[in-house]
């Protein structure tokens, strides 16, 4: 796990000092050292620069960039089978000066091209320079766990694993990309591949780059596809019994983490007590003699607090267990630093937790598993138990009175409908059923439960008319013969949400304590198999992750685990209501709000007096306008 970055520079302007300083503004990433390789042709400029957070062959041979023979390599990830691919290559003539999973890299790539791309099972965003052919070729890892950012106008060629690298070179051009900032709006992130940035892209996950020095680069270079989550759902489900479905399933699970516990450093396990975490660290410590070192954060003045039943299930396992606790000051002190970190404009609350937990565990291990994905690959969210139970029932009820329901609720605030207004989430949720009601089918559920403004509300949001980002929400792809409702949405969430929200949350926050993550259900034959199988093994009676549930009992008693989902909550309406009100007020400031000439003023006022009037339900709406004000202050003025 490190950071890249480099250049192409066709105008032959840059200079070597440029590159050390784009490499060290993520020294975060990469604190075990720094190393960069200028190259000066007659044509052009390259470079490539490195950050390296030594976790597989911790001696120099591991240092980036690498070279051999005609081949550079610039790599953040790691590949987990690299020892198997090593054997086959040593096989057939290779020989090797490290134990690195990177000059492994370099020699699949020299023995089989690009097709070295199937061989690997990792998270990986590498860039090789071929200086014989004169090919530059990039890729990312298939389900997008590792960053890959890239810029490109004027002759001038950019990448890098965070976009603050780019505003260390002078002729990087920081123009700000309107259709990106309203998708933020509804998403609370700039969807794949779309960037903040005009001329800015991220390379999508299972894509690849390539092009030639040999002739100035006149466009951004095309990108090709060599893996996608639909080659899996669109296959025939599995004709198999549950039984033999759950031992299988199982033996794919512990593959994947038993991969990902491979390190030359020391490994720990996030524990927050709920299903996802305590199958994968049910499964690797089942074996294991030596404890598993497992870890749990708590904010109990903020109502966060797993802490007890995750010691009930390290208690039962047997691993060596670790809980931290923060405070409520902490968590909100660490707001400061998000536009930093996040680069990119970012409105989920959970980062914050998930950054001090990732700054805990940094003070014991160097590498770190989490259980995310396991959601959207087994079919955990609350949006797929909705979509199954109600999506028919309100499709049923008449348009007018879906309609009316809707603009009753448009007349009653969610703050004041008793019992329900307490529980978690339930005024986001129940801004997002006014737009289910207006249109119930499965893709419009989809939209309603991932947007926080819909496309006529944008409008109004911004300043000018905005055209709508082209992304895998609208995602075609899924054959009708293989289509349901429940394979369709965790399709589209693979693709934006656990791209865009999930894995850009957990790859900055572990980054920000230069802690590498890990994810198990990541592992690209975890998904392969899963969408394979029946609908009702995932989602089956109203219980979600069926199967994932069936194999942590044969660990963990059921009663021990049957609670409530809690995630990582926090009271972000309660802090901007009170702790933070002046920092709201400040920046959105109707002057501040009217000088930068992107929103519509007045909507912006009248939704954040309406939400400190006591409308909560504008709450999400207001800390993304906060959190991108934020950004601006950082990096736009």
């Amino acid at each position: 796990m490190c950071a890249i970055t480099g250049f192409v520079d066709f105008n032959q302007l840059t200079s070597e000092s440029v590159l050390d300083q784009m490499r060290d503004t993520m020294i975060h990433r990469g604190p075990d050292g720094g190393s960069s390789q200028f190259f000066q042709e007659n044509n052009y400029q390259l470079g490539f620069g490195h950050r390296r957070l030594a976790i597989i062959d911790l001696t120099e041979n591991g240092t980036q960039p690498m070279q051999f023979e005609d081949f550079w390599i610039c790599f953040n990830g790691e590949i987990y089978n690299y020892l198997e691919i090593k054997a086959e290559l040593s096989l057939l003539g290779h020989t090797f000066k490290s134990d690195s999973d990177t000059e492994m890299i370099l020699h699949a790539y020299a023995q089989w091209g690009k097709a070295c791309l199937h061989k690997f099972v990792g998270m990986f965003a590498f860039v090789i320079f071929d200086t014989k052919s004169q090919n530059v070729f990039c890729a990312r890892d298939r389900a997008g766990v590792k960053p890959f950012f890239y810029y490109y106008k004027d002759g001038l060629f950019m990448f890098s694993s965070e976009l603050k690298a780019f505003h260390q070179h002078p002729n990087f051009v920081k123009e700000i990309n309107l259709p990106a900032v309203a998708a933020f709006m509804q998403y609370g992130n700039v969807p794949t591949p779309h960037c903040i940035f005009n001329y800015t892209q991220k390379l999508e996950p299972g894509h690849t780059l390539t092009f030639s020095l040999k002739e100035k680069l006149e466009k951004m270079p095309a990108t090709e596809k060599y893996w996608s989550v639909y080659d899996a759902y669109n296959q025939p489900k599995m004709d198999l019994s549950f039984q033999e479905a759950k031992i299988e399933t199982e033996k794919v699970i512990t593959k994947a983490a038993e991969y990902r516990m491979v390190a030359d450093v020391p490994v720990g396990v996030f524990l927050s007590g709920g299903y996802d975490s305590a199958s994968i660290t049910a499964l690797l410590q089942k074996d294991r003699t030596e404890k598993l070192k497992t870890y749990t954060i708590a904010v109990p003045d903020i109502g966060l607090n797993e802490a007890p039943y995750a010691k009930d299930v390290a208690k039962l396992l047997g691993t060596d267990h670790h809980e931290f606790e923060c405070t409520q000051k902490e968590a909100i002190d660490f707001i400061a630093n998000i536009p930093f970190f996040y680069d990119e404009p970012f409105g989920d609350s959970s980062a914050i937790p998930t950054s001090l937990v990732c700054q805990m565990a940094r003070k014991e291990v160097t590498v770190a598993l989490s259980a995310d994905a396991g959601d959207e690959v087994f079919a955990g969210y609350n949006r797929y138990d909705y979509l199954m139970k109600f999506g028919g029932k309100i499709n049923a009820m008449p348009g007018f009175v879906r309609n009316s329901i809707a603009g009753m609720m448009n007349l009653i605030p969610a703050n004041s409908i008793p019992v329900l207004k307490n529980k978690y989430n339930f005024a986001n949720r129940y801004e997002k059923l006014k737009g289910i009601l207006r249109n119930p089918s499965p893709e419009q559920i989809m939209l309603s439960l991932s947007q926080q403004f819909d496309e006529t509300q944008i409008q109004e949001v911004m300043k000018n008319h905005i055209h709508s980002l082209s992304t895998a929400y609208y995602s075609k792809e899924l054959k009708s013969e293989f289509h349901s409702p429940l394979a369709f949405m965790m399709a589209i969430d693979y693709q934006t949400y656990l791209v865009d929200d999930i894995l850009q949350k957990v790859d900055r926050a572990s980054m920000t304590s230069s802690l590498e993550g890990r994810e198990p259900f990541l592992d690209h034959n975890v998904i392969e198999w899963a969408a394979k199988l029946p609908d009702n093994f995932k989602y089956h009676n109203g219980i979600k992750k069926h199967i994932l549930r069936e194999i942590v009992y044969q660990y963990i008693p059921k009663e021990m685990m049957d609670r409530p989902k809690m995630g990582f909550a926090i009271p972000f309406e309660n802090w901007m209501m009170n702790d933070l009100k002046e920092q709201v007020m400040y920046f959105l400031d109707e002057k501040r709000i009217l000088s930068q000439n992107i929103f519509n003023t007045q909507y912006v006022i009248n939704i954040r007096d309406q939400f400190f009037t006591g409308k909560k339900e504008f709450g999400l709406k207001v800390w993304y306008l906060l959190m991108f004000q934020m950004w601006y202050e950082k990096w736009m003025n």
